[in-house]
């Protein structure tokens, strides 16, 4: 399954999270002329990161 982008979604709740400045400037860089917010892909990629994760929890 590949990592598709996704509207915003709406109900949220804050949470400070240090990014390493190499890896925001990797995210800005593919966010560049996409309609698609910084949080927004963060929610999205840890979204796809648990759904295809190999893990022992059911």
């Amino acid at each position: 399954m590949t990592f598709q982008l996704k509207p915003d979604k709406k109900e949220t709740e804050n949470k400070t999270i240090r990014f390493p400045l190499s890896l925001i400037e990797k995210i800005d860089k593919v966010l560049e002329n996409q309609d698609v917010t910084f949080s927004s892909f963060v929610i999205q990629a840890c979204e796809y990161a648990l759904e295809n994760m190999e893990t022992d929890v059911k």
